[in-house]
């Protein structure tokens, strides 16, 4: 596969993206992603709690 056939992510001014930048999007959008796993498991009881009751 040639590089002129590998679509590439655009910039704001439709300059590609660096690599760079696409490292700190994937980041952000995982950090939102790890944010809320941790607020849905605030809301769950411990693993074991139920075990540790008897």
């Amino acid at each position: 596969m040639s590089e002129e056939s590998v679509p590439r992510p655009e910039g704001p001014a439709g300059r590609p993206k660096g690599l760079l930048e696409q490292m700190e999007e994937l980041m952000a959008a995982l950090n939102a992603d790890l944010s809320a796993l941790t607020d849905l498991q605030a809301g769950a009881p411990a693993p074991g709690a139920a075990d540790e009751a008897r």
